[in-house]
């Protein structure tokens, strides 16, 4: 299948899409100072650039986008052009995040990843269900966290909190 844009064109839009300071980033970070936490933003010295990093809570936020990390879910499409190109580079991103992920835990820091489908679309969650979750988190001592948004069968939840003991 050829591609409906020109190359330039391609080029183009593809070069305006954020990879820090994306929307759902800011919401979050919104949410997070409206409730009284601080924070210091793109981590460049932790493993994977957390978008988020709560020194005082030795926790870090990851907010993914769920195209270019491969979440399964409405917002998830593979592109019809070049498949084998995107199965791979997604691929090598979820790769990546396990990879950062288990170098954040061993470094002793905790670890929520917020999906874009929590914040957008037809499975999103209310923000104040998003806000309370984290918050409820960061004042715990789980070291993973998950949300994402609804899921229509009742066995997939919205959050995910592991708990390591």
């Amino acid at each position: 299948m050829t591609d409906i844009v020109n190359k330039a064109t391609r080029s183009r839009m593809m070069s305006g899409i954020r990879g820090e300071n994306t929307k759902p980033e800011i919401r979050i970070r919104q949410l997070l100072h409206r409730d009284g936490f601080r924070f210091r933003l793109h981590g460049r010295d932790l493993p994977g650039k957390p978008d988020i990093v709560l020194p005082r809570y030795r926790a870090v936020v990851f907010v993914h986008g769920c195209f270019w990390h491969g979440h399964d879910c409405h917002l998830f499409r593979l592109p019809g052009t070049r498949r084998a190109f995107w199965t791979a580079k997604i691929g090598r991103n979820r790769i990546r995040d396990d990879e950062n992920v288990a170098g954040l835990l061993v470094l002793g820091w905790r670890v929520a990843t917020i999906r874009e489908c929590a914040l957008k679309g037809r499975t999103r969650l209310l923000e104040t269900t998003v806000a309370s979750h984290l918050a409820v988190w960061l004042r715990g001592d789980a070291p993973l966290l998950t949300i994402e948004g609804r899921r229509s069968s009742p066995e997939k939840h919205v959050t995910k909190n592991v708990d390591s003991r």
